[in-house]
């Protein structure tokens, strides 16, 4: 039984000595020049201009993980489309459909959840105490 652990543990140390050997051949083999040009950050041609370091709204990432997310649902449900007929002829097509069922409406409980939280904004209003609002309108009328 212990055989079968001390496998894997030889598979491990195995690959990480093939993942060092191949880091360290690569870092004897290639070519090391840097240069000023070689160093500044690429954006697609343009002349880049301020730093690489640069803090980017956080809702282009939410975004874009809600749009992974339901183009993963379509690699999920494409194949099932593709073979529900049969399953319908075999007599499985109810529990197929259950299955799909319970799939999307996990998903779109997960979209309610994103769309209630209000990430789907894109700009977020900043909620205002009450009375922070009366000072707020009293000021603006006070400049008029």
């Amino acid at each position: 039984m212990y055989f079968q652990f001390a496998n894997v543990l030889v598979f491990f140390a195995l690959s990480v000595v093939l993942v060092g050997g191949m880091l360290l051949l690569a870092s004897v083999l290639r070519p090391n020049n840097p240069e000023a040009l070689k160093l500044t950050s690429y954006e697609c041609g343009e002349p880049p201009t301020g730093g690489a370091w640069v803090n980017f709204n956080i809702r282009f990432y939410i975004i874009a993980l809600v749009f992974l997310i339901f183009e993963v649902e379509v690699v999920f449900l494409v194949p099932v489309a593709v073979v529900f007929k049969q399953w319908v002829l075999n007599g499985q097509g109810l529990f197929a459909l259950a299955e799909i069922g319970v799939f999307l409406l996990i998903l779109v409980v997960g979209l309610l959840y994103v769309w209630r939280k209000g990430d789907l904004e894109w700009l977020k209003r900043v909620p205002v105490a009450e009375g922070a609002a009366a000072d707020i309108v009293q000021n603006v009328r006070e400049a008029a």
